[in-house]
């Protein structure tokens, strides 16, 4: 069945709605279900989705985030980050998150992760809810997250509480099972950390099987004052693997965030990371990086909303696209008229290796204040013929000397990832793929 046939839609939200009957997460999912027949889904006149046919993937037949799956202990095994023994696991799969193959090694007292339906109900977190669920809608108006937003179920919520620094990194994995079907999964998660919490964490995806698979995730995380939230997300999954993932990050405190994209492999891959700085002297670091083969579509949407003054922003987005791959890059920053003393900073840089690649790049200031320091700008160009004569004049061959100046290119980016064992894997990763694709 069409996910995009509306009966069938009407079907599964009446049903979700009657069998989960918590009336915070109801009306949640009822603002999402309007606003997801008044906006539908966004076509290329879409502005914001100029770059990226995501209309094309709900040609597909998909099976509707199904709790039946073949994933077991041993399937999540062969997915496992470095380090993963000394780590938080989280695991959804098929977007519905799975208790029993997740493994949660801190203690109760300083990370606390639960499903939704549950934090809804306790009356520790449900204000936390009613407050903070959904506010990423008020920025993402599009159908996409909208429909998200409507079928909310089996997600989680993650608490850190005042003055807790978690001392294990919260891995999360997202399995999308296509051995029988294409699958829709539509993972959501809320994060909060409180006063003078830290909090590190990694998302990967994988797709288990041959068949489409299409993950529509949104994540939304409050960082309160004092905090320090480290984000990194590594994207390398199969060809037919498509994403739309969102990271709504609200600093509503003082704080700190620190956020690392890495798109590797996939289908069709879009990336929203919004960070939106609610509080006078917020600081925030945005990285990624997008290093492409194949078919690969790889989409960054970022946002710097300042709505306070005195905040800093430091944004690097680097691209290397080769075969027919495709990269966007859409930066956005806004500087309200109230925040003063604002500095931020925004670059893009890319590199085509093949004719048929290409790359679409479209930094953006708005900027109402009057005393702010801000720049933004972007390349895009090929390798440097220069910088290659050099070392082949010094023996080394052009496959060789072609990879070294990628991985110094991406090296910008990978360094910033703070955990060690991640650093060096993605790095392995990297090295792996260079070796194979430049040879």
């Amino acid at each position: 069945m069409a996910i995009l046939q509306t009966a069938y839609i009407n079907e599964k939200f009446g049903t979700l709605q009657s069998s989960h009957p918590n009336v915070l997460l109801n009306e949640v999912r009822q603002k999402g279900f309007q606003a997801y027949q008044n906006v539908g889904i966004p076509s290329y006149k879409n502005e914001e989705w100029r770059y990226t046919p995501v209309s094309n993937l709900f040609k597909q037949s998909y099976s509707f985030s199904e709790k039946i799956s073949t994933i077991n202990q041993a399937s999540v095994n062969t997915f496992r980050l470095p380090d993963s023994a000394t780590a938080n696991e989280l695991v959804f799969v098929n977007g519905l998150y799975n208790p029993l193959l997740s493994k949660i090694r801190s203690a109760a007292n300083e990370l606390v992760i639960i499903p939704m339906e549950e934090a809804a109900n306790d009356i520790r977190f449900s204000d936390i809810l009613k407050e903070h669920l959904g506010k990423s809608s008020l920025y993402l108006q599009d159908g996409i997250h909208a429909l998200n937003t409507s079928f909310i179920n089996g997600g989680v919520f993650v608490y850190v509480p005042k003055k807790v620094q978690v001392a294990l990194p919260l891995y999360i994995y997202h399995i999308a099972d296509t051995v029988q079907n294409p699958v829709l999964a539509q993972p959501r998660s809320l994060i909060y950390l409180a006063e003078s919490a830290e909090l590190k964490l990694v998302e990967t995806y994988k797709t288990a099987g041959s068949s489409d698979s299409f993950t529509n995730e949104v994540m939304e995380v409050v960082v309160a004052g004092n905090a320090v939230f480290e984000y990194y997300k590594l994207q390398n999954d199969i060809a037919v693997a498509n994403q739309v993932n969102t990271t709504h990050i609200r600093q509503i405190g003082k704080s700190y965030v620190h956020t690392v994209v890495v798109t590797l492999d996939g289908g069709m891959v879009r990336n929203n990371t919004n960070i939106i700085m609610e509080t006078p002297g917020n600081e925030a670091h945005m990285y990624g990086l997008y290093l492409l083969k194949g078919n690969t579509h790889a989409d960054n949407h970022t946002l710097v909303d300042n709505r306070e003054p005195h905040c800093f922003s430091n944004e690097l987005y680097k691209g290397v696209m080769d075969d027919a791959t495709t990269g966007v890059f859409s930066g956005k920053i806004y500087v309200r008229p109230q925040a003063q003393k604002i500095n931020a900073y925004q670059s893009n840089k890319n590199i085509l290796l093949s004719e048929r690649a290409s790359v679409n790049t479209k930094p953006q200031l708005q900027i109402f204040a009057d005393d702010v320091k801000c720049s933004h700008g972007c390349t895009i160009g090929r390798l440097d013929e220069e910088a290659l004569f050099y070392l082949r004049s010094r023996g080394i061959d052009a496959a060789q000397a072609k990879a070294m100046l990628l991985q110094a290119f991406a090296n910008d980016v990978i360094e910033k990832i703070k955990i060690e064992s991640l650093r060096e894997h993605i790095e392995t990763l990297i090295v792996n793929r260079l070796s194979v694709q430049i040879s």
